[in-house]
């Protein structure tokens, strides 16, 4: 094997890792994001349902249909 042909074959390769590592660190990213969505989901979900079971047991005036109808 040629030594042009060897040193080729070794800037491939480490371009290589290079790449798989700046991959890595973007998923590493994109991970950490979905968990800080996913906690705001749960939680938008929790005050959702809390405020529909707040409001059910409201009778407002607002939800009654006036007395003329």
């Amino acid at each position: 094997m040629n030594e042009e042909r060897l040193v080729k074959i070794e800037m491939k390769i480490e371009f290589q890792e290079q790449t798989i590592k700046e991959l890595n660190d973007v998923i590493y990213e994109q991970q950490k994001e979905i968990q800080r969505l996913s906690r705001i989901c749960d939680l938008l979900t929790k005050q959702g349902k809390e405020f529909s079971e707040f409001t059910s047991r409201i009778d407002a005036p607002a939800n009654q249909k006036p007395p003329h109808y």
